[in-house]
């Protein structure tokens, strides 16, 4: 699918890997809807990208914005094409521990926002592309979610966000085989250490030493390769049902 002239929605834009991929989508030439929870940073970087740019404030685990988001990337010529959802929380807490066990609330929101809220955007962007008329390939739209390498090697403390990233995985394929018959295709992206605001709180050598754990390219990912990541999967009709780690080879310790 080419990406310009194409209408796209990011969800989880304003910021982090979602403001990269905005930006991104919207340099190649698509028309690019921004929904978040910060509205004074997704109307700034809407008013920033200017024409082709919109913000819609939308939590992902709402139905009613999220569907007013969808409604209106979709109300461009050609219909809403790609779907890219970014929205995430972390939290950190052992499955029991001398405080007790897991406060139940928290891994309860985790997987609300994470994986919840992944699927909302998904099934609402789905329902909207499947109204698209076929390229000439027969592709109507592509979504692309956002799991992440604790899907895989979920560290201690991370049993809430692990196992919310794992259902992301784990939707993957039948959300794909779901909407084959229809054009429409699901990928996953799992990034791995990347510098984004969920990592910003560290002091600057805890963030280095993150860096150099990773084999290559022994640093901390960037927003942009996640985004160009992205917008490739959109270009590429054969990639379909699948994760694709983005993590220069690292494999997560135990802790």
């Amino acid at each position: 699918m080419r990406l310009e002239s194409q209408s796209a929605l990011v969800a989880g834009g304003a910021s982090g890997l979602g403001e990269a991929t905005a930006r991104t989508l919207h340099e190649r030439g698509a028309s690019v809807v921004i929904a978040d929870l910060n509205t004074e940073r997704g109307e700034a970087l809407a008013a920033e990208l200017g024409d082709r740019a919109r913000f819609v404030e939308a939590n992902v685990m709402k139905p009613e914005p999220v569907k007013a988001a969808v409604d209106a990337a979709a109300e461009a010529e050609g219909g809403l094409r790609i779907s890219v959802c970014c929205a995430g929380i972390g939290g950190a807490q052992r499955t029991t521990s001398k405080q007790g066990p897991h406060d139940l609330e928290i891994f309860h929101n985790v997987i609300r926002v994470n994986l919840i809220g992944t699927f909302n955007v998904l099934r609402l962007a789905c329902t909207a592309m499947a109204q698209n008329e076929p390229d000439e390939d027969g592709e109507r739209g592509v979504c692309v979610n956002t799991a992440s390498i604790a899907a895989f090697d979920g560290q201690i403390g991370q049993v809430a966000y692990a196992a919310s990233k794992g259902g992301v995985v784990g939707l993957t394929l039948p959300a794909a085989r779901d909407m084959a018959s229809l054009g429409v295709r699901v990928v996953t992206i799992a990034p791995g250490l990347f510098d984004t605001p969920l990592l910003a709180a560290l002091p600057e050598e805890q963030r280095r030493a993150l860096g150099e754990g990773i084999p290559f390219p022994s640093r901390l990912g960037r927003s942009a390769e996640y985004a160009q990541l992205a917008c490739q999967i959109a270009e590429n009709p054969m990639l379909n049902g699948e994760t694709i780690r983005l993590d220069g080879a690292l494999r997560m310790p135990p802790r």
